[in-house]
């Protein structure tokens, strides 16, 4: 499998930056991420051997841009009395207001509508993503009712930090998928989603031998250390609407500042599927609310 980056790949117009930590920008520190190429695209055997050596599967053009960009519209349309995008702006352009933002406004509607909401509902199960793991795993599926939707705004100290996503998980099997959807394009410097290459491979050992306790403190905002705790980089990519992630339960991600100087927000989701047969995490059964101790 050829995952060799170009080094005129890796130029960017500034440093890339996590909670204050500045990325080595070295080709030995910072690649690509690799897409799946079009000849393995409906190849089920590619996809689960990809996997297995990637810890990623990273479609482009997955989904329709125009569905993604008009749930990226209905979701900034719903939170504008909020204060939250810049007066008579495009919605689907998701530009930052100036003046305050109501948060407690933010919270009721993102909580009791959005994540409530038919329009979301049907996006986590959207026909191709259903018939993806259906066919991925062999078997029907299991979405779980707890389903991440975050909007990031430009400046620092709001990035992911890094981590993987069986920590959180404990409860249930570690044969599940996370599907990470970019709502909108979302270049690097908006705040994108980053992977550390190899490390699903090194968390799954580790992870054998470790306390619970150990590996709930596992999260960690410097990202430049991690990279050279493993001697690996972080896999970058510039994601378009209609983009999908897909990444299991080991791989160790995080995210870089959100630096838009057009002040744009990044916008995005994060949903679980596994096998409807294996265990299940009950306490991942409920809706998604910041406050619900996960």
């Amino acid at each position: 499998m050829n995952t060799i980056v170009r080094e005129e790949d890796l130029v960017f117009a500034a440093p890339l930056v996590s909670n204050g930590y500045t990325l080595d920008m070295g080709k030995d520190r910072l690649g690509r991420l690799v897409p799946v190429p079009e000849d393995e695209r409906d190849d089920r055997a590619a996809w689960q051997t990809r996997l297995a050596e990637q810890g990623y599967l990273y479609f482009k053009n997955f989904f329709d841009p125009t569905m993604i960009n008009a749930f990226r519209s209905y979701y900034f349309n719903s939170l504008a009395e909020s204060g939250l995008l810049e007066p008579v702006s495009d919605p689907v352009e998701g530009l930052a207001g100036a003046g305050p933002v109501d948060q407690q406004k933010i919270r009721e509607i993102l909580f009791n509508e959005i994540v409530k909401g038919k329009e979301y509902d049907a996006l986590c199960t959207s026909p191709e993503l259903v018939a993806f793991f259906e066919k991925f795993f062999g078997g029907p599926v299991f979405l779980h009712k707890r389903k991440i939707i975050r909007h990031v705004r430009p400046g620092g100290g709001q990035a992911t930090g890094a981590h993987y996503d069986l920590v959180y998980l404990r409860e249930g099997t570690d044969q599940l998928l996370t599907a990470w959807i970019p709502l909108g394009d979302c270049k690097i410097e908006d705040g994108a989603l980053i992977y550390l290459e190899g490390s699903h491979k090194i968390i799954r050992e580790t992870d054998k031998n470790s306390t619970q306790k150990i590996q709930a403190e596992w999260l960690t905002k410097d990202l430049p250390a991690l990279a050279d705790k493993f001697d690996t980089r972080w896999l970058v990519a510039d994601y378009r609407a209609g983009d999908l992630v897909i990444h299991n339960s080991y791989m160790v991600h995080a995210s870089v500042d959100n630096t838009n100087k057009a002040g744009r927000l990044r916008l995005s989701t994060d949903i679980r599927y596994q096998l409807a047969e294996a265990p299940i995490d009950r306490r991942w059964q409920n809706h998604w609310h910041d406050r619900d101790g996960l």
